[in-house]
């Protein structure tokens, strides 16, 4: 089976949204895996499979494990600029095995990585809003990440959004989509803590690779 990393997460207080709000969490969160598949360098090692579990509950797949974070932070900013969501993210790298089935829905796919990202939403502690199952210096990045991330703001957000996909976008074309001045992007970024978050994910994504979970 090929080493694929698994994010499985729920949205934050759903009981507080209306059926409305919560298939709009789900429904950006699944736009926003999508948007992943098609980060350079464009082919199968970027796709992500996505899948809704349950009510306030959701899934995807990653084929590139080591731009997990990336695609964590992704997610939560992509869901923080639509709104007053908020979702909890585990991670789990290691073996996992999809069917045709599965390709389409995660729910569907079986294996070690799939097991232990389901078992660590299931036990995450109730101050903690993203992990990762491997423990060490890796889950100290992911907690790290959670701390700062969590405490965007919506405009802070939707800045880090465009400025975490790997498409080499300037604050200028960041400023141009958002309809706001490149000052303002800047301001945001910082506020946000882009320069330490960006340095530290480029260290996590050139380290060497290692294998996880298989069995």
């Amino acid at each position: 089976m090929p080493q694929i990393a698994v994010l499985t997460g729920d949205i934050v207080n759903s009981s507080a949204l209306s059926s409305g709000e919560l298939d709009r969490a789900i429904e950006t969160l699944q736009q926003a895996a999508m948007m992943i598949s098609a980060w350079p360098p464009h082919d199968t090692k970027t796709a992500t499979v996505f899948g809704r579990r349950g009510g306030d509950g959701w899934q995807t797949t990653l084929f590139a494990p080591g731009r997990s974070l990336r695609a964590a932070l992704f997610l939560r900013s992509s869901l923080m600029s639509a709104g007053a969501f908020q979702t909890r993210i585990v991670v789990a790298v290691g073996e996992g095995a999809l069917s045709d089935k599965a390709m389409n829905d995660p729910n569907y796919g079986h294996g070690p990585a799939f097991t232990h990202s389901g078992r660590l939403l299931e036990k995450l502690p109730r101050n903690s809003l993203m992990q990762h199952a491997d423990g060490g210096p890796l889950s100290a990045a992911y907690l790290l990440a959670d701390h700062i991330s969590r405490e965007w703001t919506q405009a802070q957000a939707a800045t880090m959004a465009l400025a975490l996909a790997p498409t080499r976008r300037t604050q200028q074309d960041i400023a141009e989509h958002l309809g706001i001045s490149r000052q303002a992007v800047a301001q945001s970024l910082k506020s946000a803590g882009y320069t330490a978050i960006n340095a530290a994910l480029a260290l996590i994504e050139t380290a060497p690779p290692e294998r996880h979970h298989d069995a």
